[in-house]
């Protein structure tokens, strides 16, 4: 009993020394990234949902969905779009966005280029979001890893 006391013990004390503080605060990089105090910055989300216009066929929604995946790539490539990605559900709510933008009428502005928006296909709804900071990395990381684009 009391090994395994001493190993649950043991097991607590390696698992906690992942979230101690490693004192490698880089103010710098913190101040490139627009991160506060705590790391943070002000987005602005977007919830993309279903429009009241639908493709009247499979081939229109296929060219109207590549355009929207081009629109998200050059969003992206600009800074302008921090994280996007559909809802796999196939819900209401198709899917999120997160600018980086700190207002609203900026976020609209973008979402307005967007061909699904402007077909009627897509309708946003848009939120002030505080977030890490880090996420202003997440799209040279995703480079990193990614094998294949999706609009190839």
């Amino acid at each position: 009993m009391l090994k395994i006391i001493f190993l649950m013990f043991l097991t607590i004390m390696i698992s906690n020394t992942g979230y101690t503080q490693s004192g490698s605060y880089d103010s710098a990089y913190a101040k490139s990234l627009g991160a506060d105090d705590y790391g943070m910055k002000e987005y602005v989300m977007a919830f993309l949902k279903s429009g009241k216009v639908k493709p009247e066929n499979n081939e229109k929604a296929n060219e109207l969905q590549m355009a929207h995946l081009r629109n998200i790539m050059r969003m992206a490539e600009e800074g302008s779009l921090i994280l996007a990605g559909p809802f796999s559900d196939n819900g209401e709510i198709r899917g999120i966005y997160i600018f980086n933008v700190k207002t609203i009428e900026e976020a609209k502005k973008l979402t307005e280029t967007d061909p699904a928006v402007q077909a009627g296909v897509l309708e946003m709804e848009l939120h002030p979001w505080y977030g890490s900071a880090a996420l202003m990395e997440i799209n040279k990381l995703h480079k990193t890893i990614q094998k294949t684009s999706i609009i190839d």
